[in-house]
């Protein structure tokens, strides 16, 4: 059963496809108090409940110290082509994921729920892959008592910069999922809004450990109900959470 208590999130790549979707669920979800949005530009979004952070990602956690949350979100991420080489793709996918997950934890975060991708594995011949592995793999050291790992396919929605290729797989991915089942059902194409959905489902799902969710998890967890909780009592945004973990 979930922990129905109010909650302070702490969110990560808040901009980008699903980050901005998870946004709107979290600011919509009666059970969180106040959203910390971690971004290095100002989303020009106002909210009472939304607290946005600019921060110089290579200063992480300098900037985020002192600031407390119950649980942290992860959607950052960049493609090789947008980062310009392999050495600074892996400097945001593992360099600025990982020091994201220490301030949250330094912060009092016991959960945090980040996004991966389909096949991430460490010892992958694939440099995307292997690089994904090699967070999932720091992050499971870091000690939080529960980890949700989500392994998306492809993922479909609105970019603000449209890719060719996306663009193709985005209209013939709705077909071909039918016909990936068995082993390959993993790796269908799921909609940023669904990731978001179930993002915030499985904070609320209470699990403590690791768990990976690819496809068929992230769709189980998009449909899971939002748990009933009392109207929130005001808060200090910048004292420790006391919800009993």
């Amino acid at each position: 059963m979930g922990d129905p208590a109010p909650k302070v999130a702490l969110l990560a790549g808040a901009s980008g496809l699903v980050g901005s979707h998870l946004l709107t669920a979290l600011l919509e979800a009666p059970d969180f108090t106040r959203v910390y949005a971690v971004t290095r530009r100002p989303l020009n979004r106002e909210h009472p409940r939304l607290a946005n952070r600019i921060v110089q990602f290579d200063r992480l956690e300098a900037q985020l110290a002192g600031l407390s949350c119950d649980v942290a979100f992860c959607c950052l991420g960049t493609t090789i082509r947008d980062a310009g080489s392999q050495q600074a793709f892996r400097r945001v996918d593992v360099d600025y994921v990982v020091a994201f997950a220490r301030a949250a934890k330094a912060g009092g975060a016991r959960r945090f729920v980040v996004v991966s991708s389909v096949g991430a594995d460490p010892q992958s011949s694939s440099f995307y892959l292997r690089v994904k592995g090699e967070a999932e793999q720091a992050l499971g050291t870091l000690g939080f008592p529960s980890l949700d790992i989500f392994q998306p396919g492809l993922l479909i929605g609105a970019r603000p910069r449209v890719r060719a290729v996306e663009a193709i797989l985005g209209l013939v991915m709705p077909v071909v999922n039918p016909l990936l089942i068995g082993p390959y059902a993993r790796y269908r194409a799921v909609s940023a809004r669904t990731l978001a959905a179930a993002m915030l489902g499985a904070a609320r799902s209470g699990r403590r450990g690791v768990y990976r969710y690819t496809y068929e998890g992230i769709r189980a967890l998009e449909q899971s109900k939002p748990l009933r909780t009392a109207a929130p009592a005001p808060v200090d945004p910048n004292r420790r959470s006391s919800t009993p973990q």
